[in-house]
């Protein structure tokens, strides 16, 4: 598997040092993860102390209202790095059962944006995972959600 490019500028100082956590190869095509898939957001994550981390930048072609992120990629987003949050627990590859979000402010396209996830409740069959979409530079708030995650068939 050839190595991912390095992180945009911005990004290169809060992730140094963190662990780039890989998704499973049979998710190559995976909208939100995949590297392979050719719209797909590229979601890459990154193990953090109590969870993961993405870098994020929304491109313009998933713009909503003039000059912001689609309310459904900001979803995308968040459910990659809960997702992502659930699998590092998991030690594998999940599924969504359940996502919401709440939208605090819009996303501005463009613009370095963090999003953060961790695991919140463990149970025999699935986990919760919580997280938070940011703007890097100010750490401002833009979107949180929670969901429940089951381990991906093998």
């Amino acid at each position: 598997m050839a190595a991912r490019p390095p992180l945009p500028e911005p990004f290169q100082a809060f992730f140094a040092g963190l662990e780039e956590q890989e998704p499973a190869p049979s998710f190559a095509r995976c909208f939100g993860c995949g590297r392979d898939h050719p719209a797909g957001l590229r979601v890459r994550c990154f193990r953090t102390a109590d969870g993961v981390a993405a870098p994020i930048v929304v491109d313009r072609a998933h713009r909503g209202p003039p000059e912001v992120a689609h309310g459904g990629i900001v979803a995308a987003y968040l459910d990659e790095v809960l997702g992502a949050a659930a699998a590092r627990v998991l030690g594998r590859m999940t599924i969504t059962g359940e996502l919401t979000v709440r939208y605090v402010a819009p996303a501005p396209l463009g613009t370095p944006l963090l999003g953060l996830g961790r695991v919140v409740a463990t149970h025999a069959r699935y986990v919760d995972a919580e997280g938070r979409l940011e703007e890097l530079a100010t750490r401002r708030l833009l979107a949180t959600a929670r969901g429940r995650f089951f381990p991906a068939p093998r």
